[in-house]
């Protein structure tokens, strides 16, 4: 399942090549309506695996598992989460893992439209999410793994380079 997982999270986000980059990469708040966009990229990702896995001769494992993953990985322990508005157990694990993971890298990463938050601080939103935003357990092992966490957010955080080269597309100048 590990396998799975390794194979399957890098696709979670699929779905915001539907969104355009003006709503991906605002530098402000978003309106409502850009909101209501951008709310449809776990549909818009859950529906491109699934055309992909039309196309595959036979079952692709990995596949199933990122179709899940991508489709729920917003939804929340009480909830409050979308598309479907899951709760507890009726998320997917995958999904579970997932969105505490992405959570974390989108507090303590650095992106074009915000600095980087300190990682204790991070940590702290985490444990105040725990029973509401994350399944308790999740929450209990990103605890008890937490340098593993530090340390691939400080292996795979994005150089000056490619935030700029994402502004610059944001803003729409030649590559």
């Amino acid at each position: 399942y590990i396998d799975l997982l390794t194979k399957s999270a890098p696709l979670h986000d699929i779905g915001k090549v539907g969104i355009p980059d003006s709503i991906l990469l605002k530098p402000g708040p978003l309106t409502p309506e850009e909101w209501t966009v951008m709310r449809t990229h776990p549909k818009l990702g859950s529906d491109a695996i699934e055309l992909a896995e039309a196309d595959a001769e036979h079952p692709v494992a990995f596949l199933a598992v990122a179709k899940e993953i991508a489709h729920s990985h917003h939804e929340k322990w009480d909830g409050s989460g979308y598309p479907d508005s899951l709760k507890g157990d009726d998320i997917p694990v995958s999904a579970r893992l997932m969105a505490l993971a992405d959570v974390f890298d989108a507090l303590a990463s650095r992106r074009v439209y915000k600095a980087a938050m300190p990682v204790d601080r991070a940590v702290e939103i985490i444990m105040e999410g725990r029973g509401k935003h994350f399944d308790p357990a999740v929450v209990d092992a990103f605890l008890a793994e937490r340098k593993a966490f530090e340390d691939i957010l400080a292996r795979y955080a994005d150089t000056e380079e490619v935030l700029e080269a994402k502004l610059a597309r944001a803003r729409g100048e030649p590559k």
